[in-house]
C-alpha cells in the first residue's frame, strides 16, 4: 500500500543539484527509557547472540551520554520506568507512534516484549495523549518515521501492512509503505535515517541504504526523494542510518564517520555517540529515542 501526496514530500526537482541549504534545528521533545534491565537472553534479529555478554555499567553511561548529548542541542527528554525483566524496553522508539495528542500504540511481532506496548500507553494515557491500541503487529517509530506531511511505513520483518492501512485512520498523514527484504535490517529505521522532517525552510531530506529495500520501495524513494543521501551496504551496517536529527545536528554512532563526513558536506552538523553496547541488539541511536511529534 501506497498512500501519498508525492508533490508535497518531493524535496527538489529530478535534475536539480542544488547547493546545501542553510540547516537550521528545532526544539524536539524525546521519550526514553533507561537500560537498567538492558541484557541480551534471547535473539529475535540477526544481531543478538546471547553468548555475548552485555556490559550493563557501560551500557548505562553510553545511554546516559546520548540523553546529555540530546539535553546539551536544546531538546526535552523524559523517561518511562523500565519493567522488570524486559531487556529490549530501552529500545523506545518501539513503544508507539505518537503525533500531537493521538498515539497508534504498539504490537509487538514476538512475545518477549509484548509486555511494553501497555507500558507504553498507560505512560501516554497518563499524559493525556489518546492511545489507540494496534489490532495488527507494529512497533511503532522502528518502522513509521515521520515527516512534515508523510509517514513512512515499514514492512517486511515486524510490522505489518494491515497496520499500515490502521495507522493512517489514526494519524492525519499520508503513510507510504516501504517493503524491507534484507533482516540485518529488520526495522526501518537502520535501514533510513531522517536528515530533515521538512517543517522548516528546508525540504524534507533523507538518507538510506538502498539493498535493504525492495525494487518497488527502492522506485518509490527515488521518485519522492531523488536527492536523497544513499548509503553503502558497510556504512549501513555501522548502524549509521539509525540516528535523530533536529534539522541541523545529526546524532548518530560514533562508527559512522563516513556517513558523518558526508553530513557535513550536505550542511549538517554530525554529533557522534557512543552506543557500541546497543549494537549487540541490532540498536543504536534512533532505537532509544521516541520522539513525541508535533
Amino acid at each position: 500500500m501506497t498512500v501519498l501526496d508525492p508533490h508535497r514530500t518531493r524535496p527538489t526537482g529530478r535534475h536539480a543539484t542544488p547547493a546545501a541549504p542553510a540547516r537550521s534545528p528545532r526544539t524536539r521533545s524525546y521519550v526514553m527509557c533507561r537500560p537498567t534491565e538492558f541484557t541480551v537472553e534471547y535473539a529475535i534479529n540477526p544481531w543478538m547472540d546471547p553468548s555475548r555478554p552485555v556490559d550493563r555499567a557501560r551500557a548505562m553511561r553510553q545511554w546516559e551520554g546520548l540523553v546529555a548529548t540530546y539535553r546539551s542541542l536544546g531538546h526535552r527528554v523524559e523517561e518511562v520506568d523500565p519493567l522488570p525483566g524486559q531487556p529490549d524496553m530501552v529500545f523506545a522508539a518501539n513503544g508507539a507512534l505518537v503525533v500531537g495528542e493521538v498515539a497508534y500504540g504498539s504490537q509487538f511481532r514476538f512475545p518477549e516484549r509484548t509486555a511494553e506496548a501497555a507500558a507504553f500507553a498507560t505512560w501516554w494515557r497518563d499524559r493525556g495523549v489518546d492511545v489507540v491500541p494496534a489490532s495488527h503487529p507494529a512497533e511503532g517509530e522502528g518502522d513509521f518515521l515521520v515527516l512534515g506531511h508523510v509517514v513512512l511505513a515499514g514492512t517486511g520483518f515486524r510490522t505489518s501492512l494491515a497496520a499500515h492501512v490502521e495507522a493512517a485512520t489514526v494519524i492525519d498523514r499520508p503513510f507510504v509503505t516501504l517493503e524491507l527484504v534484507d533482516p540485518l535490517f529488520y526495522h526501518l529505521d537502520v535501514a533510513l535515517g531522517v536528515l530533515d522532517d521538512g517543517r522548516g525552510d528546508a525540504p524534507a531530506d533523507i538518507a538510506y541504504y538502498p539493498g535493504a529495500f525492495s525494487a518497488h520501495s527502492r522506485r518509490t524513494l527515488r521518485e519522492l526523494f531523488p536527492d536523497a543521501l544513499l548509503v553503502g551496504r558497510d556504512e549501513a551496517l555501522t548502524l549509521g542510518l539509525n540516528l535523530v536529527s533536529d534539522g541541523r545536528h545529526v546524532v548518530l554512532p560514533h562508527d559512522a564517520s563516513a556517513l558523518a563526513a558526508r553530513l557535513t558536506h550536505r550542511g549538517y552538523e554530525p554529533v557522534p555517540v557512543e552506543l557500541s553496547e546497543f549494537r549487540t541488539s541490532g540498536g543504536s541511536v534512533k532505537c532509544c529515542t521516541m520522539e513525541h511529534h508535533a
